[in-house]
């Protein structure tokens, strides 16, 4: 086949579409990597700040980030320890000892549920919420700090964006661990 300069001209665009998309997917696979970088570091500054807060009221890092959850998850009547592994990634059987150290310190109550007596449910003591507001102006100076820059609107935008990267991690994380990816 006689190359033509028209032959030519539509191999160099077909080159040129070549490197462009190697060109887009390098600089994706540059911007994936920056995001997780970037995640790990700002994980490593929160875990320095709640090893900090849980330093300031005599318990563990994890004992802290427990309370924390259990604050968030209880709308009155008490959360279950499932709800509480669920939502920070620890094992059930870790959550059990450590809300038995935690009841030893009257930070929590934990109390059987009324719906099913093989469960228990927790709650936070009045001591602890004592102690948990003594620390909100210190909190509230962090979280300004962290987010400085960021107005409410731009705060929901990313918090969506990252709660659709945490629902596809979970997914990647289940399709790697099958083998199917």
């Amino acid at each position: 086949m006689q190359r033509t300069p028209l032959t030519l001209a539509a191999a160099d665009n077909q080159n040129w579409q070549k490197r462009m998309k190697m060109a887009t997917q390098e600089q994706f696979n540059r911007a994936v990597r920056d995001l997780i970088w970037n995640i790990v570091e700002i994980r490593a500054q929160l875990e320095e700040i709640d090893k900090s807060w849980a330093e300031l009221i005599g318990i563990s890092e994890p004992q802290w980030l427990m309370l924390m959850a259990i604050d968030e998850l209880d709308h009155g009547s008490g959360v279950s320890g499932i709800a509480v592994a669920n939502k920070l990634g620890f094992h059930p059987a870790f959550i059990t000892t450590q809300t038995k150290k935690l009841e030893q310190l009257e930070f929590l109550i934990r109390a059987t549920s009324p719906d099913d007596a093989r469960f228990l449910q927790i709650s936070l003591t009045p001591k602890v919420r004592t102690e948990i507001a003594k620390l909100s102006d210190k909190r509230q100076a962090v979280n300004s700090t962290i987010l400085n820059g960021l107005d409410e609107e731009s705060l929901a935008y990313l918090n969506k964006r990252l709660n659709a990267i945490a629902r596809n991690s979970r997914l990647a994380s289940q399709k790697l661990s099958l083998g199917l990816l």
